[in-house]
């Protein structure tokens, strides 16, 4: 997804390691190429697995790279699994599961 044509884009959520910022079933809107700061949420892609697109929390900057976590700690799969993640896009807009309307993405 590095190679987005556009600096926008829909991405599908699924799982529950974001609860409660993000549901399974929300659709989030992403801005490719936005600056990152620790506590973003972010679209990236786990170093050990890089097939495999995640949204997760950018905790810290770390081997040019992103050290990331879930808001859920009991569902895990986040950088104390997988490691160092390469951020592709920031998280900006959230469209609940069922809702029409999309929302700005609040931080912690």
């Amino acid at each position: 997804m590095s190679g987005a044509l556009l600096p926008w884009q829909f991405v599908h959520v699924t799982g529950p390691s974001m609860v409660p910022t993000l549901y399974d079933g929300d659709t989030v809107v992403v801005r490719h190429g936005a600056p990152i700061r620790p506590q973003d949420v972010v679209l990236a892609r786990f170093r050990s697995m890089p097939d495999v697109a995640v949204v997760k929390r950018a905790v810290r900057a770390v081997d040019a790279g992103w050290w990331l976590a879930s808001d859920n700690d009991l569902a895990g799969g986040d950088s104390r699994t997988h490691g160092v993640a390469d951020v592709t896009a920031r998280v900006v807009l959230r469209r609940p599961r069922g809702s029409l309307l999309l929302r700005r993405l609040r931080q912690p």
